[in-house]
């Protein structure tokens, strides 16, 4: 039911590629009928957000994703085909300021129904260490953390107000289908509230409430649930740690009882591997549910991020 259809010129789409926004990469998906169904056509920019939109739209919408399964989000390049498609789409889901790329095309593109993330939910500035007890290690943290923390997903709670902020697009945007949209909504609320509640009654008790990763992507759950999050890198998963950063890491794990390093699927595991061995600890996987791979522990989000309970109990010893 593609609503507000609009056919690109050939000419259109030569100009989207001499602005730069046509540049081939092995980094690049490149979907066939993105665009041009007869469903009401969404493109969303990585695995969260596609999994919103499909649990939303059930089979009233055809979605597909400019990150395909196993690629860095944060290093998403844009082809001229991919370009073209969103111009064909009826609406794009996407987090401002996750993906440059994607903003980018996003502010150049005609497409009637954009809807950022960012905007449905709040957004906080964290840094290397986030929730618990004061920060004593501001000091070691990269410049690029005074950035706002993206990772709103990994909240159930905030994932939940998105995806109610999505619902309610998706009914203006394709009226015919909001009964749909409304109902499907409710029922995936539904299922982000009871496992909010699991979370919280899971780690409720434990020996120790900080936990260490490679990655600065879970600054929300930490504070949700009343834990600390001692990240190695800042909110870029490929940054490297300072030594100063390392030694710190060292001390404070003895100190706090940490048993555990985490390390992520897309990622490189060297850095937590390396200060694991060095601290006597071991390592395991946090997900950052930033897409589902072979690797990933789990085949959709909440799978995943009943696996990351799993770890995280225990990591810190929850009874």
């Amino acid at each position: 039911m593609n609503v507000g259809r609009r056919l690109i010129p050939t000419a259109a789409v030569t100009a989207v590629t001499a602005l730069g926004l046509g540049t081939l990469s092995a980094c690049s998906i490149d979907s066939a009928a993105a665009g041009n169904t007869d469903k009401f056509d969404v493109v969303a920019s990585f695995y969260p957000l596609q999994f919103l939109a499909q649990q939303i739209g059930g089979n009233r919408v055809n979605v597909t994703s400019l990150t395909k399964p196993g690629q860095e989000p944060h290093d998403l390049e844009i082809s001229a085909r991919q370009t073209a498609q969103l111009q064909e789409s009826d609406a794009v889901l996407y987090l401002k300021n996750l993906q440059p790329a994607v903003d980018d095309a996003v502010a150049q593109s005609e497409i009637g129904t954009k809807i950022d993330a960012a905007s449905l939910t709040s957004l906080e500035k964290h840094g290397n260490e986030v929730g618990g007890h004061a920060a004593e290690h501001d000091g070691h943290e990269n410049h690029e953390l005074a950035g706002l923390d993206p990772h709103i997903w990994l909240d159930p709670v905030r994932y939940a107000q998105v995806a109610e902020g999505v619902g309610k697009a998706f009914e203006k945007a394709d009226p015919d289908n909001a009964a749909v949209y409304k109902k499907n909504t409710a029922a995936l609320v539904g299922k982000l509230d009871a496992l909010n509640t699991r979370f919280k009654d899971g780690l409720a008790n434990s020996r120790t409430k900080v936990f260490v990763t490679t990655h600065a992507a879970f600054g929300y759950l930490a504070e949700r649930y009343g834990l600390t999050e001692e990240a190695i890198n800042g909110l870029d998963p490929e940054s490297e740690p300072s030594a100063d950063r390392v030694k710190d890491l060292e001390k404070m794990a003895k100190a706090d009882g940490v048993t555990t390093v985490f390390y992520e699927t897309l990622v490189s595991d060297k850095t937590a591997t390396t200060i694991a061995s060095d601290s006597g600890l071991r390592t395991d996987v946090l997900d950052p549910v930033e897409g589902i791979t072979s690797k990933s522990k789990g085949d959709d989000y909440f799978q995943v991020m009943g696996s990351n309970l799993k770890a995280l109990q225990t990591a810190l010893g929850a009874r």
